[in-house]
């Protein structure tokens, strides 16, 4: 990934997952990562994603949605709670959700 999101004119919200990985092996996290972000653009009201990984297992992932309802109906996709499933029970140590509604944003190109 790695890219800003180009997002419209807000308001629009953003889905803030913070993750720690679990300790050993963590098979097909990745494909399932790719697999989860395919299947997030194609969800109505998806618009954009950005995440980050550090070093020590910790990562970020923000989502941006048109509406509440656009995330609620992604959350509750079937393919997207069987990564969820995934995740509790086998890729991650501890992990947290924030939802926010963006009411500004600011870019600049340098």
């Amino acid at each position: 990934m790695g890219a800003i999101a180009k997002t419209p004119q807000p308001p629009y919200y953003a889905v803030i997952f913070t993750s720690e990985m679990s300790e050993g092996e963590n098979r097909g996290y990745g494909k399932m990562g790719d697999k989860m972000v395919e299947l997030a653009s194609n969800q109505p009201g998806f618009l954009g994603v950005e995440s980050v990984r550090g070093t020590d297992g910790v990562g970020i992932t923000v989502s941006y949605w048109e509406s509440l309802e656009a995330i609620k109906a992604w959350k509750e996709n079937s393919l997207h709670r069987v990564a969820q499933d995934k995740g509790k029970s086998e890729w991650y140590a501890r992990f947290g959700l924030r939802v926010s509604k963006v009411e500004r944003d600011d870019f600049m190109n340098i």
